[in-house]
């Protein structure tokens, strides 16, 4: 216990020194209530960034989110995420174990489920129709029509295996069942809703997990986070980080309103994040 708080302390100096680690609270001030911070993701240190941006007092009861195929790769970083930053892992290319207590529904061939945008199932009716009668016409010259001028209905496109899954089904809400466990624990979380680092400066399409997870806590609050400059400090596939000014600008919190759906949710709040980035 003793090393992991001196381990805290030591990289927290270590980040600030090379970061500055400025925090912005522009939209709303520090405070020590249950929230889900969802910020941009651009390098493997945003956790380390955003932890080190917050105070002491919301530092104890925050969880980042950490990769588990890349933070638990060595016995010091999984002790490090797991005793310094308390970190949920979470997986990034397959599914965890179920939890206790929940059975996911049979299926004939299971396969690993990526954390992808998820897709409403539609579920069309089949119906067995009368063979189609010849059309009565009036003018027989007209009776001998080729089959292909008649309109064919279009064919519903076929969705992938790993889209057909039911919003709130034990196996849809499986990758985020770690996340759950901690709400429901009084924990707050941050979280990256892209659910891979971008590349571009503008954050990708945000994930469904951020709306499930914002339905199913609404007590919850919301607040977007712009993390500032920190690809620069460790870029992709760098290992040595680059000193560099960094911040991170808290903005004004969020709701999913009453009858919004999901993507317009989710959009809404990659704007909520984007409009940061100029403050």
């Amino acid at each position: 216990m003793l090393l992991a708080k001196f381990t805290g302390w030591t990289l927290l100096a270590l980040v600030r020194l090379l970061t500055g680690a400025q925090a912005r609270w522009w939209g709303c001030p520090p405070k020590a209530e249950q929230r889900i911070y969802f910020a941009n993701h651009q390098s493997h240190i945003d956790l380390v960034m955003i932890w080190a941006a917050l105070p002491q007092e919301l530092r104890s009861i925050t969880r980042p989110i950490a990769a588990r195929d890349y933070w638990t790769s060595s016995p010091l970083k999984r002790w490090i995420t797991t005793e310094v930053f308390n970190a949920i892992y979470v997986e990034r290319g397959g599914s965890a174990p179920l939890p206790a207590g929940v059975s996911a529904p049979p299926r004939a061939a299971p396969a690993p489920m990526p954390m992808r945008e998820r897709v409403e199932p539609f579920f069309d009716d089949v119906v067995t129709l009368p063979e189609p009668m010849a059309p009565v016409v009036e003018d027989p010259a007209q009776a001998q029509l080729p089959l292909e001028a008649e309109a064919q209905p279009a064919a519903a496109p076929e969705l992938p295996e790993s889209e057909r899954l039911t919003p709130g089904t034990p196996e849809a809400l499986l990758p985020l069942q770690p996340l759950i466990d901690a709400l429901q624990s009084g924990d707050s979380i941050i979280i990256f809703p892209e659910g891979t680092r971008g590349h571009t400066g503008e954050p990708q399409k945000f994930k469904s997990g951020l709306y499930t997870l914002a339905t199913m806590f609404p007590e919850v609050v919301l607040v977007p986070a712009w993390i500032d400059n920190v690809q620069r400090v460790m870029p992709k596939g760098e290992v040595v980080p680059v000193p560099i000014l960094c911040s991170v600008t808290f903005g004004a919190p969020i709701q999913v309103e009453d009858g919004e759906g999901r993507r317009p949710f989710l959009d809404r709040a990659r704007d909520a994040v984007i409009a940061l980035r100029n403050v």
